[in-house]
């Protein structure tokens, strides 16, 4: 039986942080999808359709990641690719109480699926999705942050 898990997250960006965790739990498992969260109550850079698109290009080179969007309980999501796993990204002491929290109340919902943690590399440490955008917006140079098509994509959308 494949062991399947799901990454989830907006990646309003995906950064190199996202990719280093996302490369790493296909490591682990047999497959994993990237599930791109549509929440209407945030206000997104790219459109859910544009955030899956860079997804699959900047992921294009891992044979056993799969990339969608969904709505609602990331629990039932999971449930919906017969994922036994979620897996988290912690970059900090910080991110550990926000993920500690959402992890309890998964289990909650459904104690079947588990939760890993995948502390980033630490080179990507400091990185986030909104320091992405910040320095874009102010023409700051993100290449070393984001893949080269996410970093193009930004830029038409700053200018546009």
């Amino acid at each position: 039986m494949k062991k399947i898990a799901i990454c989830p997250g907006s990646f309003d960006p995906i950064t190199y942080g996202h990719l280093d965790i996302i490369q790493r739990g296909a490591k682990v498992f047999d497959e994993v999808y990237v599930g791109v969260l549509h929440n209407s109550a945030k206000k997104s850079l790219f459109t859910v359709e544009e955030r899956v698109n860079l997804i699959e290009e900047a992921t294009a080179h891992i044979p056993n990641v799969k990339v969608d969007s969904f709505q609602g309980l990331t629990v039932d999501y999971a449930k919906s690719k017969n994922a036994c796993a979620m897996i988290r990204g912690l970059r900090a002491v910080t991110d550990f109480e926000y993920e500690m929290q959402i992890t309890s109340m998964n289990r909650v919902l459904d104690e079947g699926i588990e939760t890993f943690f995948i502390m980033t590399n630490n080179q990507y440490s400091f990185l986030s999705s909104s320091i992405v955008k910040e320095v874009a917006k102010y023409n700051g140079n993100i290449s070393e942050l984001v893949p080269e098509p996410v970093q193009k994509a930004i830029v038409r959308k700053m200018q546009g």
